[in-house]
């Protein structure tokens, strides 16, 4: 005669454990029908039950549901075979070190790292620790930052300036606009450098030697992706006026619609400039969203393109090299597609990203 099945009551950590075996895509078969074996006695269900429901056998049930009322969650796992080494982790110890994130680190620290996490687990290396962490691409370095917007009006401005991305006048140019101060033109020894054991690395010195800076004005047509870009010893009016007069030039019958900050060279209270340019219209983002600003994702294009790690022996030489990325980057100009992620009461999150040809 067979022995009857132990009533199994849970825990709320056994559950959670056991569902989330359940639901991760990366649990062994095997592991998520003894989870499953469980949960459904737990619901009340009783071996025989149990079985047809998952068209298994009922002593193989009743197998998991003792040894699961014997050793809890340490049961359910596989006895080590004859000649096998036993298994020093188990998924016990996998949750231990993903809970332990959510407690505060050691006094004196402001974040986690492996070594103080193995030590304040006890008894797990810092190696098992950084196998979970890859396991789940977790990374106690990164740290995500945010910038939120304190503007009263953050939802008519983003709506108007998200209005001219989505669906733009007709026969109307939509420029977004906006400085890059102070670039700097830095001379870095270049080259091949050999190392003592035979290898030859390419880089450059960490050492530099600065010949000026230079600011850069750039207006991206939003139906193009076309750039159009202003070279400046300095960012104050004088210096935007100037370059928002060879905009106009450019386009002298055509209405003009820019997309700017809030700097404060840009809207002054009484603005003779933009009386006497009627077709050209200032569209002011929120404070404290860049994002909304799409010149600004390409400035970080410039950036990662031509800046960084270039070596420049004047100013002129900077200009050169910006100027040649420009004529390159127009030649083959997509726009940028804008596309809403979240809205989240009074704040809207947009991202954009390049098309490809």
């Amino acid at each position: 005669m067979s022995r009857p099945a132990p009533e199994i009551q849970l825990s709320t950590e056994e559950k959670e454990t056991l569902l989330h075996w359940m639901r991760s895509t990366k649990t062994e078969r095997r592991m998520v029908e003894r989870a499953r074996v469980i949960l459904l006695a737990a619901n009340g269900l009783n071996g025989k039950e149990i079985a047809a429901r998952m068209e298994t056998r009922t002593a193989r049930v009743s197998k998991w549901l003792r040894r699961f009322a014997k050793d809890r969650i340490a049961g359910l796992l596989d006895a080590p075979r004859p000649g096998e080494k036993r298994r020093k982790y188990n998924p016990a110890t996998e949750e231990r070190i993903l809970k332990a994130l959510d407690e505060p680190p050691p006094a004196g620290y402001s974040r986690w790292n492996g070594r103080l996490l193995a030590e304040h687990l006890g008894q797990v290396s810092k190696d098992q620790v950084w196998r979970v962490m890859r396991k789940h691409h977790l990374s106690l370095a990164r740290r995500q930052s945010w910038c939120v917007s304190t503007d009263p009006e953050f939802s008519r401005k983003a709506a108007d300036v998200v209005g001219l991305y989505l669906n733009p006048p007709e026969n109307a140019l939509v420029l977004c606009v906006d400085e890059k101060p102070c670039i700097q033109a830095l001379e870095r020894a270049q080259g091949w450098i050999r190392l003592p054991n035979g290898r030859a690395l390419t880089g450059f010195a960490h050492e530099y030697k600065r010949h000026g800076t230079s600011t850069l004005f750039a207006a991206l047509e939003v139906a193009t992706g076309l750039v159009h870009a202003g070279h400046y010893r300095r960012r104050r009016r004088r210096e935007f006026l100037d370059f928002m007069n060879e905009l106009v030039a450019k386009n002298p019958d055509k209405e003009i619609h820019v997309v700017l900050d809030n700097l404060n060279t840009h809207k002054p209270k009484q603005d003779r400039w933009l009386k006497a340019h009627p077709q050209v219209h200032f569209h002011f983002i929120p404070t404290r969203s860049s994002w909304l600003n799409q010149v600004e994702c390409w400035f970080s294009i410039l950036s990662r393109g031509a800046l960084q790690g270039a070596s420049f022996t004047s100013v002129k030489m900077l200009i050169e090299a910006i100027q040649t990325f420009i004529a390159s980057w127009n030649q083959h100009a997509t726009p940028f597609e804008w596309t809403k992620e979240e809205v989240h009461q009074q704040q809207m999150k947009y991202s954009y990203s390049k098309l490809c040809n």
